[in-house]
């Protein structure tokens, strides 16, 4: 575990406690805190007992609402993914009625992981050749209960009112004459809204974490608050890295933490395979200039 007289880099993952982490960040320094806690719904992680009792587990979630709004910035965002079961709906919404305490929820976000849309739903487009069923979830073995095909991005913000960047996670506009029919529209462009279809990746071999997000998720987080240069991204519940991959690829800091340090040693080298890999792409990339200057 880190020594509490060491001081804290950014671009770096700590084996430690997130509480502990988060009181040595200088107050008022994070942009935007991505993260998706345990949902204590009995996953199997290494050294960690997701089987809390509910009181428990909500006071230590609150606590971390607490800690994280000591180092968020007025301006900043946090976005908060929360899960449940079929059998225990009430999870991610009594996390967020204990944040509810110290946060304003700006946004309600809806993560579709999986989705079923006949064909005589989708409207007269050229593109809907036939009905689709995308995305994949657990299956739930129970005549009670639906299998679970969405969960929840919380978006809390200091006071409500902060500006976002809608458009950098937009889609294209179906309709091509919304174009030109509204004044405030400058390009094919147009928000997605707050119901975000972003698939599991299919993996074959076992998972070294039981509950990682997919990393287009903290990217869509971290983009729609807007990104420059000096936007440090602070991730509470780092597991194997994804939201430090996610701030790679977006050229942006950041800083997090992992009980784990299993899984920390997992994503340090999934880090430093990502940045050879940029490095190597950066390269080629320069090289093919080089050549082209050349004739």
């Amino acid at each position: 575990m880190l020594s509490l007289t060491q001081p804290l880099a950014l671009n770096k993952i700590y084996a430690m406690e997130c509480l502990e982490g988060m009181r040595l960040i200088q107050e008022n320094s994070i942009d935007v805190v991505v993260t998706s806690p345990p949902y204590n719904i009995g996953k199997k992680y290494n050294g960690y007992n997701d089987e809390r009792p509910r009181d428990e587990y909500l006071d230590w979630m609150e606590q971390v609402a607490q800690e994280s709004k000591q180092v968020l910035k007025e301006t900043g965002s946090f976005f908060l993914n929360v899960g449940g079961k079929s059998s225990d709906p009430w999870i991610a919404l009594d996390v967020a009625n204990r944040f509810r305490k110290h946060y304003k929820l700006q946004n309600l976000i809806h993560w579709i992981k999986s989705i079923a849309i006949p064909k005589e739903d989708m409207g007269d487009y050229k593109h809907t050749q036939q009905s689709i069923a995308v995305g994949h979830y657990q299956p739930v073995n129970s005549a009670r209960y639906l299998s679970g095909g969405h969960e929840f991005i919380f978006h809390f913000t200091q006071h409500g009112d902060v500006n976002l960047d809608k458009t950098s996670i937009g889609v294209q506009y179906q309709d091509k004459s919304n174009i030109k029919r509204w004044k405030s529209v400058r390009a094919d462009r147009r928000e997605r809204g707050n119901a975000w279809f972003i698939p599991y990746e299919t993996i074959q071999e076992s998972r070294p974490h039981p509950a990682v997000f997919p990393e287009k998720l903290p990217e869509m987080c971290i983009k729609l608050h807007g990104v420059n240069s000096e936007t440090t991204v602070l991730d509470p519940f780092m597991g194997i890295g994804t939201t430090a991959l996610a701030c790679v690829k977006l050229g942006v800091k950041f800083i997090g933490f992992e009980i784990d340090s299993s899984y920390v040693e997992i994503a340090k080298e999934k880090l430093t395979q990502e940045k050879l890999l940029q490095y190597t792409e950066e390269s080629t990339l320069a090289k093919s200039r080089a050549d082209s200057e050349l004739f």
